[in-house]
């Protein structure tokens, strides 16, 4: 009986160990995109990619009044998942006009020509290396996305980011291109008394000063930026009427001959007319009209 205490007692106690010993699952590499994802193990911060079979599909057709830009990042992904050289892309611009959509789209275009994508969140970048090394060797072509990329001050990954990029010995392979959005153009807080700072020739020429030099220098890292700017009205409303066509609204139908109007008031309540906003009123138009086309639940 002791034997038998003794053996339940290990058990139990192998039990509770288990979540803190380092995952030793393989990568399952049949997956459209992967999470980077990091977790304590015994005092020790280990990272892993974290598999996702299901993902939000949009197709590049249902970006609308952005086409410049789609065509400019679409033919740099081709380039990419075709062997040619290819460059690493920031996208930059008003909120809601369909950065993060686009490069979502790139890997439902490219899907089946081996595109996959990594999500790495901006506190994880200083792991791009380790990241790097897992999948060097892979035969698939995969996009680092970092959404909402921003940085304070003295961050850790900002300079992580900026040796991957371009400045580091080790070069990232050529299976791997770094996507990331952000609503500043410089990547960093910009202040008044950095143009201090700024010096003339006297010949006119300008020379920034040293701060404003390094807030620069990691967007210049990029070799592809494309900027995304607040729609008109009436982009607003196209939008609007092509996700309602694409949610089974016919808007020019009699009984949808408000949704102009409500389109408009759903944006003024919100204070945009953003590309996020028109899929929002459709979506709540959309649904308010199913539900008065059937039979109520009782």
């Amino acid at each position: 009986m002791s034997a038998a205490r003794n053996q339940t007692r290990l058990l139990e106690l192998l039990e509770r160990l288990a979540p803190l010993l380092p995952d030793t699952t393989p990568v399952d590499w049949t997956a459209p995109a992967y999470r980077w994802r990091k977790r304590q193990c015994l005092g020790a911060t280990l990272g892993r990619l974290e598999a996702i079979h299901r993902i939000a599909r949009i197709a590049p057709e249902d970006l609308q009044h952005i086409d410049a830009q789609k065509g400019a990042i679409l033919r740099n992904t081709e380039q990419f998942v075709r062997g040619a050289p290819a460059n690493n892309v920031l996208l930059t611009g008003a909120r809601g006009t369909g950065k993060s959509s686009l490069i979502r789209a790139c890997l439902v275009a490219y899907l089946d020509q081996g595109l996959r994508l990594i999500e790495v969140d901006k506190r994880d970048l200083v792991d791009l290396p380790e990241l790097v090394e897992q999948i060097a060797g892979r035969s698939e072509r995969f996009i680092l996305f970092c959404d909402d990329l921003s940085f304070e001050e003295g961050e850790a990954s900002y300079k992580a980011l900026k040796a991957a990029l371009d400045g580091s010995v080790a070069a990232p392979g050529d299976n791997v291109l770094i996507y990331a959005t952000s609503n500043r153009r410089h990547l960093m807080p910009e202040y008044m008394r950095e143009n201090l700072a700024t010096h003339y020739e006297d010949d006119g020429e300008i020379h920034p000063g040293e701060t404003v030099e390094e807030k620069i220098s990691l967007s210049e890292r990029f070799g592809l930026w494309l900027s995304f700017y607040p729609f008109r009205q009436d982009d607003y409303l196209d939008i609007a009427r092509h996700w309602l066509l694409r949610l089974g609204i016919d808007a020019s139908v009699p009984q949808h001959a408000s949704w102009r109007e409500e389109a408009l008031q759903f944006a003024l309540q919100r204070g945009s007319r953003s590309g996020r906003v028109a899929l929002q009123f459709a979506r709540d138009f959309s649904g308010r009209a199913t539900l008065c086309a059937s039979p109520a639940r009782r």
